[in-house]
């Protein structure tokens, strides 16, 4: 947490010189720019007090704790600033186009350059997160993941700038909406995977790493049991990634002998890493 912790401290000292600067010369772009920092500061700033919400055990009313906001956390820095950048980056692209005009002014590339190399920090923080497909092995592991792609994706919005006034600067057309439509497609691709698993724990989607078919097939199993009658409300889902939850609901003939049965389906589910399992039986 010390390491993100400085990467915020950089972003608002950066946001705050720019803004600075921006307001007293009467340059738009810094101003916006800071603005861009800004937002980047807090969501990395929600993250941070994530992490450190995540560490209070399980009460009364949050009985699962709050491991969750990790995964929350991840959900809002893919939406709220990744998404939000490869769209904002889309439309500059277009404008770039259309008006065939560059809405970035050559100072901007000082700017540029001070935020990657700000960024290129925090990629060296988070380099073991580095990578589009991750497992995850724990909530906090998703949350790490997406401050990672947070700061490898505003990395490349740097590099794609600097490309946009090298290019201007040799006198090729359409050099901004070349380089930001690229800029806009790589950061879209690097977030997806994390925004569908956030997305997908947050909707409670059956967990993508146990295989449909053999959950199906214990499902077969369950129902040839004797003296069972139906086999029905399956529902498996993560509360965080690595703890996967089920239930299930068993009818029986009277005086069948439901503890062994319990156990049975307990030991076959477990076997798929359900560890957190709930079965009701009913009698007809």
């Amino acid at each position: 947490m010390k390491s993100l912790l400085f990467m915020i401290s950089l972003n608002l000292a950066c946001s705050t010189v720019e803004f600075a600067i921006g307001l007293f010369t009467g340059r738009i772009g810094l101003v916006s720019d800071a603005f861009h920092l800004a937002l980047g500061s807090g969501l990395l700033t929600f993250s941070l007090f994530a992490m450190a919400a995540s560490q209070r055990k399980p009460d009364h009313v949050y009985t699962y704790g709050f491991q969750r906001l990790n995964v929350l956390s991840a959900f809002t820095n893919a939406t709220v600033f990744l998404l939000f950048m490869s769209f904002s980056l889309t439309v500059e692209a277009l404008h770039a186009f259309i008006e065939d005009e560059s809405e970035h002014k050559h100072y901007l590339v000082v700017s540029a350059v001070t935020n990657l190399m700000v960024n290129l920090n925090g990629v060296w923080f988070f380099r073991n997160y580095a990578r589009i497909n991750l497992v995850y092995k724990k909530a906090e592991d998703m949350n790490y993941h997406s401050i990672c792609l947070h700061v490898v994706a505003d990395s490349i919005r740097c590099v794609g700038l600097i490309w946009t006034f090298w290019l201007l600067s040799l006198g090729v057309n359409n050099a901004e909406a070349l380089c930001m439509g690229l800029v806009s497609c790589s950061v879209f691709m690097l977030v997806m995977p994390v925004f569908k698993a956030s997305g997908g724990v947050l909707l409670q989607m059956a967990p993508p790493n146990i295989p449909s078919s053999a959950l199906t097939k214990y499902w077969e199993q369950i129902s040839c049991l004797k003296d069972v009658t139906q086999v029905s409300e399956a529902r498996f889902w993560e509360v965080v990634p690595g703890h996967v939850v089920g239930s299930l609901l068993l009818e029986g003939k009277q005086g069948m002998d439901d503890g062994a049965i319990v156990e049975y389906v307990h030991g076959l589910y477990g076997d798929l890493g359900i560890n957190d399992f709930t079965v009701q039986t009913d009698y007809i």
